[in-house]
């Protein structure tokens, strides 16, 4: 990530004496290094590579929950937000100090959405600002170490913790220049949406004052489909499609290393068309009965589906390329029967040993 890091600092989350959940914030924001911009070039990406992700926009109050006529008051996080980003717009001196603030007043949020919803959490809570593509960001991530041993010199052994940002699941990114510039399309936050079943919207949602408004994963089969949909109409042999799928591919994951949302209009152009009767993809996506989103947030898990068939059920799994379909790969609808040729040589093995052909 290419970058520009305005201010990044760090408070930790434990659990004290009374096992209550308390803050240790540090007192101040700490001074961009080469190996603060590296961490957060790190936490950036694996936010990236997160599948699944939700989209949506600040809102006042969180529903109302059995027994209460209202809904909790959850706009402190983006009002707290506004005041700095108003500061750092004036161009007024005190910027850093403000951004302090505001991290510190977001962590006693934090703590009071993990009270309100009975989630214990620990860790260590980074908040972010950046600049990246000449767009404005703010992430905020919770993130716990984990143990290694190092070997120095002498031979001698030593325990030291890391960020494990590979289990990072509690994220949040805003687009601070959407925010400002187009708040009524609702798309300038993303978040990572859950771990094991659990959705983040228990306590980190309420923590952020976020509403999703857009399926991420939804989105990204829609897309798929419909590129599927418009390359059989184009009517390309297996290799061609192959090719084109390839080059979707390859977009997907652009999108992904950057942290931009994928343009229907863009895809169009990496796609054939058909001068003639100026048919292309975009105006394909205009005539389904569900239209595309003109701006999606690309979901990594989409770039498997480009790539290879997959399911299972019933005991069985199964998964191969896509390629390989009317090649190696034949179904019958008709029966619902898949027919392989060439099977992979230890699957084959393991099917002579039990069959007693050996």
């Amino acid at each position: 990530m290419s970058a520009l890091i305005h201010h990044f600092v760090v408070h930790r989350l434990i659990v004290n004496q009374d096992e209550k959940i308390e803050a240790i914030p540090r007192e101040s924001c700490l001074t961009v290094t080469p190996e603060i911009e590296h961490l957060a070039h790190q936490i950036n990406h694996s936010f990236n590579s997160k599948p699944g992700k939700g989209v949506g926009h600040f809102v006042d109050s969180a529903p109302a929950a059995d027994g209460e006529d209202t809904g909790r008051d959850v706009s402190e996080f983006a009002s707290g937000l506004n005041s700095y980003w108003q500061h750092r717009q004036s161009g007024e001196e005190g910027v850093e100090e403000t951004f302090h603030e505001f991290s510190k007043a977001a962590t006693s949020r934090l703590i009071k959405a993990l009270a309100d919803t009975g989630s214990v959490e620990t860790g260590f809570l980074i908040f972010c600002q950046y600049e990246y593509l000449a767009t404005q960001y703010l992430m905020v991530a919770l993130l716990n170490t984990r143990s290694h041993v190092e070997v120095n010199q002498a031979l001698e052994l030593a325990s030291r913790e890391h960020l494990d940002l590979a289990r990072m699941q509690l994220a949040v990114r805003i687009d601070l220049t959407q925010w400002s510039v187009q708040p009524e399309q609702q798309r300038y936050i993303s978040f990572i949406k859950g771990r094991m079943g659990r959705k983040v919207s228990d306590f980190f949602m309420q923590f952020i004052g976020c509403e999703e408004l857009v399926d991420v994963k939804q989105q990204n089969k829609q897309l798929i489909s419909t590129v599927d949909a418009y390359l059989a109409s184009e009517s390309l042999d297996a290799e061609e499609q192959h090719q084109h799928r390839e080059e979707v591919k390859s977009y997907f994951k652009e999108k992904i290393d950057s942290g931009e949302s994928l343009s229907v209009k863009e895809l169009s152009g990496r796609l054939p068309a058909d001068e003639s009767s100026q048919s292309d993809f975009a105006r394909f996506t205009e005539a389904l009965e569900t239209p595309l989103e003109q701006e999606i947030q690309p979901d990594p898990a989409a770039l498997r589906q480009l790539a290879k068939f997959t399911g299972q059920g019933g005991g069985v799994s199964v998964s191969f390329e896509r390629k390989l379909i009317g090649d190696r790969v034949f179904y019958d609808p008709a029966s619902d029967t898949l027919t392989i040729r060439g099977i992979p040589p230890n699957l084959r093995d393991q099917l002579k040993r039990q069959s007693g052909m050996d």
